[in-house]
Order: C-alpha cells, then sequence, then structure tokens
C-alpha cells in the first residue's frame, strides 16, 4: 500500500470522527499513541526481538483485546500509566488524553485500521510520507493554529539543497515544528551519499540530528514523525521540549536549519495582588546576545549564532521587521553582518504559509572567528516575491518554482555566482546559471549588495527590491482575481497584527501609569 492510499484511509476514518466533534489535531495526536503502542510490539517480536520499553499490561495486545467501556478504560489508564513515564515514553504521551467519545470508534481505529498494517515492515518512506500527509492536511485546518508549525515541504527542501549538510555534521532545528528541517536534512545526506558506511549510518540515526520545541503536543507529533522516518528509535527520539531561548545551551552544530514561530512579541501573564492581570514583555537576558529586545525573531537569530560552530552554516526564516526594525535590531543586523558572513537573502511570496498576513525570507549565514574586519562581503539577494502569486489550494509553490534560485545559490561553490540582473546598459551575465536564468537583465531576481552598501542603508536595513511591479504599471499584468484578494486579506492580517501590538504595548504602559 502506499503513502497516499493510506493517508486517504486514515483521513477518511478522521471525518468520521469528525461527527463525535474530535478535531484534526486531535486525531493526529491519537493516531499518534496508538501507532507507537502498534510499533513498539512489532518490533518486540520477530525478527527484530528488541526489548519493548512498553511496561507489560499496557502494550498493543492489551488493548486489541478488550472491547466497549472496559476499552475506554483502559485506552485511558494506558495513556496516563505511560504519561508519567520519563523518556520517549513520556515524550510521545504526557499530558495524553482519550478524545473519543465512541468505544466502538475506537476499536475500529484500533482493529481495522492500524493492526491490519505492519508498519515496521513498510518502507519508511511509505510511513513517514503518511504521517507528513496527515501533518500537511491538520496545517490546512486554519482554525487549530496547526499551520504555524508546518513549513511548506518544497521550501524546506531548496533550503536543504542550499547549505547541503553533510556526513558526519550535526544539524540542530531550535524551533522544530514537526520536524521537517531535520527530516529534509536527513533525506538530503542519504540521497547524495549511496556508499555510507556502517558506522555513518548508525550516527546519522542515533546523533546527527537535534530538535527543540516549545510546544509539547508538537514536539510528540515531531518525535513520532522522526521515528517513522527512521530516525531515533523506541530507545529515544532527538527531540527536546523546552525554550531554546532561555539559555544558551552548550552545544553546539555543523548547521542550523529553523523557522521559528511567527509572532513578534515574546510575553507572558502576571497576576498582581489586586487580582488584574497584566501582559509582561519577555526579554532575554544572555551574555551571549549583542542585544536584549522581546522580538522572538531577533532572539533566535542571535540564539542561531550561539548554536553554531566557527564555520557553521545557517538558514533561517524570518518576517520583514527583522530586516528592518530600527533599535535592537539595527544592533543585530550590524553586528550580525560584521561578526558572520551573510551571504545570501531569499525573499519569499506571499500565499505560502498556512499562518496568515505572513510576509517572510530565508536569511543564510556563516558563524566565523573574531576578527577586525567585517566577514561579510557581498550579501545575494533572490528576489521571488515581486510579480509572483502563489495561494494554498490552486496556485501552491512547488520545488521547481525554486529551481533558478538553488542554481544562483551555487551550493558547490558560492563563491562563484553570476548575477542575472544588470540595468540595462550593462551585458548580460555571462554565463548564465547551470539552469540558465529565465529573467535576466531589468528583470533579473539575482544581484549581489557590498558590504559598505549595506551599512550605509537607513538602519542597515536589508528590507531590499529592485524589481518593478508589473502589476502597478500595467493592469493587464495584474494576478487573477482570487490571488488579488488572498494577497488584500494578508496584508490586512499583517496590519492587524502589528495593530494588536501597539494596542497591546499602550494598554501595558496604560496600565503601569495608572498603578503609579
Amino acid at each position: 500500500m502506499n503513502s497516499s492510499t493510506i493517508v486517504q484511509k486514515l483521513w477518511n476514518y478522521c471525518n468520521v470522527l469528525r461527527d463525535d466533534g474530535m478535531s484534526y489535531g486531535d486525531y493526529v495526536e491519537q493516531l499518534t499513541y496508538l501507532l507507537f503502542l502498534k510499533m513498539a510490539d512489532e518490533r518486540a517480536r520477530a525478527p527484530y526481538n528488541q526489548k519493548s520499553p512498553i511496561p507489560a499490561g499496557y502494550d498493543w495486545p492489551s488493548l486489541f483485546k478488550r472491547d466497549g467501556d472496559e476499552l475506554f478504560d483502559h485506552y485511558r489508564h494506558t495513556l496516563e500509566k505511560l504519561g508519567a513515564a520519563k523518556g520517549l515514553l513520556g515524550l510521545i504521551f504526557g499530558k495524553a488524553q482519550n478524545k473519543f467519545q465512541d468505544p466502538a470508534k475506537l476499536r475500529r481505529l484500533i482493529v481495522d485500521l492500524i493492526d491490519k498494517e505492519n508498519w515496521s515492515a513498510m518502507g519508511a518512506d511509505v510511513k513517514g510520507d503518511a504521517y507528513e500527509g496527515l501533518l500537511e492536511k491538520n496545517a490546512q485546518d486554519t482554525k487549530s493554529g496547526a499551520g504555524q508549525y508546518f513549513t511548506p515541504r518544497p521550501l524546506i527542501q531548496a533550503i536543504v539543497e542550499a547549505v547541503a549538510p553533510q556526513p558526519g555534521e550535526r544539524v540542530s532545528d531550535p524551533a522544530c515544528g514537526t520536524g521537517g528541517f531535520l527530516l529534509a536534512a536527513h533525506d538530503y545526506v542519504v540521497a547524495n551519499n549511496p556508499n555510507l558506511t556502517k558506522d555513518q549510518k548508525r550516527r546519522l540515526k542515533e546523533d546527527a540530528f537535534k530538535g527543540v520545541e516549545l510546544v509539547q503536543g508538537v514536539a510528540r507529533l515531531c518525535a513520532m514523525n522522526l521515528m517513522l522516518h527512521g530516525i531515533g528509535g523506541l530507545e529515544g527520539e532527538p527531540i527536546e521540549v523546552n525554550d531554546s531561548l532561555k539559555a544558551d545551551p552548550g552545544e553546539h552544530f555543523e548547521v542550523v536549519l529553523t523557522n521559528p514561530p511567527f509572532g513578534k512579541k515574546s510575553s507572558f501573564t502576571v497576576v498582581g495582588e489586586n487580582g488584574e492581570a497584566s501582559k509582561e514583555k519577555e526579554t532575554y537576558e544572555r551574555d551571549d546576545f549583542w542585544a536584549t529586545t522581546s522580538n522572538k525573531q531577533l532572539n533566535f537569530v542571535q540564539h542561531i549564532k550561539t548554536l553554531l560552530k566557527v564555520n557553521g552554516r545557517a538558514a533561517v526564516v524570518v518576517p520583514d521587521n527583522v530586516l528592518f526594525e530600527g533599535g535592537a535590531g539595527e544592533t543585530i543586523r550590524r553586528k550580525l553582518l560584521a561578526d558572520c558572513d551573510v551571504h545570501t537573502l531569499l525573499r519569499l511570496p506571499t500565499g505560502l504559509f498556512y499562518a496568515q498576513g505572513v510576509k517572510a525570507n530565508v536569511l543564510f549565514f556563516d558563524k566565523k572567528p573574531a576578527s577586525e574586519t567585517p566577514w561579510t562581503k557581498k550579501l545575494w539577494i533572490y528576489d521571488l516575491r515581486t510579480n509572483k502569486h502563489f495561494t494554498l489550494k490552486t496556485n501552491f509553490l512547488k520545488r521547481a518554482d525554486l529551481d533558478e534560485f538553488v542554481a544562483c545559490y551555487n551550493p558547490k561553490n558560492r563563491h562563484e555566482r553570476k548575477a542575472t540582473w544588470s540595468d540595462k546598459d550593462a551585458p548580460h551575465p555571462s554565463p548564465l546559471p547551470a539552469s540558465g536564468a529565465r529573467e535576466v537583465g531589468l528583470q533579473g531576481r539575482w544581484r549581489a549588495y557590498d558590504y559598505e552598501e549595506l551599512i550605509a542603508r537607513d538602519k542597515a536595513s536589508l528590507d531590499i527590491f529592485w524589481l518593478k511591479d508589473e502589476s502597478l504599471a500595467d493592469s493587464d499584468n495584474l494576478p487573477p482575481p482570487d490571488v488579488i484578494a488572498q494577497e488584500i486579506v494578508e496584508d490586512l492580517e499583517a496590519a492587524l497584527e502589528q495593530f494588536r501590538e501597539i494596542a497591546a504595548d499602550l494598554g501595558e504602559r496604560n496600565a503601569k501609569e495608572g498603578g503609579k
């Protein structure tokens, strides 16, 4: 059975459970618990004969042989027992709850859908892709908010191809969501190194990856996703539930790939003596940070710099405000340009993310040793936003849409790059990138800016565009009405988010002044 058939089969059953009030996210969680129990049982049998981490009496056979209310009670007790455990069991089952309303429907999922498959014998690509398919469907359910933990897979693949992780390198994602970057890095190393030694394969499975995720329920999905893809195993998964930003973990990596959650300010609620709740901005006082700020994405940029080994490589998805915000933002950009080699910026179009109102970019940089002169010499920018229109349903991003960017990036030797942009008097680049640029001259999407140009800009802003928006000049070039409508919605969402932050800031200030 292929992955799309399994996804369809499992997803069709979700629609049955929706009638009982179970959300998409709840369904994927319940599937995760049951799949883990089934696979632990399979691996305890021949030919694997592995020691099961599941205590006797709380395993798959104990569920399978029960029915009705007895099954319901035992399932609840099983989740409680395993959720209290340490290590991988605690990661998968922590705070787990039975979300089924009808024992017959739980029984059907166990007997007819999960028990009928031998998940351990199934190829990692099939069962892994099936689970990824469910996670993507869950992300599409905008009401659940799960989309903020899901980065479009074609974008992840292009980023990983550009950064090109190698055997023996350790890869970290400090905001790992459901594990997309870690999986893509694993697949890239396997696909591009067909002759890995036994020791290299073991390290790739057990020691090459580290993910940190703040939300327990998302870390659970990530751990299961990695396990189904053959990373880690019943002995443990390389996922930690923690706040990445609170401290330097003391562990360093050759590669960091991440898409931190969107939402600009970090805050927590404080209840005063009078019982009134107020929001306090959360800042991180860290000696390894260049500036103190409540802007989460700016903090993640600083944290990534700390995580990298010297000459380590990073790619991070950041919203536009990281490129232009003043104050701490300017301080961080200037330090980043001086202390690291900030060599590439990919400007992303709207319509890629399930979180609404997001205008994002991918920033690529290498950490460098201390130096008296700035490490950044040129910042190469690829503009995939101007005159590009994507939607999540009708015109979604495909990997082929990023072919030109990856070719221009030139992963084999990024120090040999050719601009595709030129002013009208300049000759076209020669030779063109390996794949051939589709747009050159004034329409070229790829050009470089020298360090001196960047730091001379107001606030050292990296919010740079040069292409003319065709829809402003010629109404014949307007995108389809549904795309225009979606872009208006996203612009309004982004503006609303900024107004919410301003209103929250003003509210906090008034509350403090009123309390004096």
